[in-house]
């Protein structure tokens, strides 16, 4: 048995042997060899690194609208669990400035430094920045509603933000997107003059209307609180940039005239909220439940 064993051990050790001598004379790559290797692992990148780049700016743009898919369904949730209508309210350009008043509606001397400041800090929510609240809870005495917002303002992610077409008077002639279907009429926001704004203890004003989008107690859309709407929200989403003005010796946000308090809009690519590149919301009038809509990277 032992001389077996030997046996068996030495043929073991030749086989490794001959595995040792096989590995260290396997050719090695020459020189010309690996820089053609090089050059195609080059040409693979650079054709990758635009491909990888649209697909981030995809991603983001998809991010932002399921953000915004999850609050719209956040909203219909707050109407029907707090049995009220429920407004989601929007941020757009210039809020604070209205040509029937002389100068940012918050110069008026009832206006609190609180509502100051939170007035301030959504200037550079534009076109972004949304909340909910509601006019009315359970138990308000008729006529008498309490306004109370049902949350802190959000945000859309970085290089997104609400199409500008979207924040034009409802009256205004619709746009459309063709290449989602070029059939349907995209109108703007209905606008609201009874909600506080920029917190619910804010006093009312005539000055301003401030877009909205609103559920009732069934979770349908409703325009005014009481009718149904009469037809389906859509809710398009832009990429690139709104940039609030800012003084270039101060630094200090531009909030007192128009146009040099005007935000910077910049598509990018231009034109990408309504043409190819499509990021939509589409909330359907009787159940009020929204669905996302979007180009694919291809």
């Amino acid at each position: 048995m032992k001389a077996i064993r030997s046996s068996e051990a030495a043929v073991d050790s030749g086989k490794i042997c001959n595995s040792q001598f096989a590995i260290r004379n396997f050719p090695a790559f020459t020189l010309i060899e690996l820089l053609v290797v090089i050059s195609i692992m080059g040409i693979i990148a650079a054709l990758s690194v635009p491909a990888l780049k649209n697909l981030g700016k995809s991603n983001i743009a998809v991010s932002a609208g399921r953000q915004l898919l999850d609050d719209v369904g956040r909203a219909r949730q707050l109407a029907v669990s707090q049995h009220t209508t429920v407004y989601m309210v929007f941020v757009k350009t210039n809020f604070w400035m209205a040509p029937s008043f002389p100068g940012p509606w918050w110069s008026d001397p009832k206006t609190t430094a609180a509502q100051k400041t939170a007035a301030t800090n959504l200037c550079d929510k534009q076109l972004t920045g949304y909340t909910f609240v509601s006019l009315r809870s359970v138990g308000d005495q008729p006529g008498r509603g309490t306004a109370h917002y049902l949350g802190p303002w959000h945000s859309l992610p970085d290089g997104t933000f609400i199409a500008s077409q979207k924040f034009q008077a409802s009256n205004s002639p619709p746009f459309y997107i063709s290449a989602y279907d070029p059939n349907i009429q995209i109108f703007g926001f209905s606008t609201a003059k009874n909600i506080p704004f920029p917190t619910e203890d804010s006093l009312l004003s005539s000055f301003w209307n401030l877009p909205y989008i609103a559920f009732n107690y069934l979770g349908q859309l409703t325009f005014d609180g009481q009718n149904l709407a009469q037809r389906d929200e859509y809710i398009p989403l832009a990429q690139g940039s709104v940039s609030p003005a800012i003084d270039a010796a101060t630094k200090a946000l531009v909030i007192l005239n128009l146009p040099a308090g005007a935000a910077s809009i910049s598509e990018t690519p231009p034109g990408n909220s309504t043409n190819s590149m499509y990021n939509i919301i589409r909330i359907d009038r009787l159940t009020g439940r929204a669905t996302l809509a979007y180009q694919k990277v291809k």
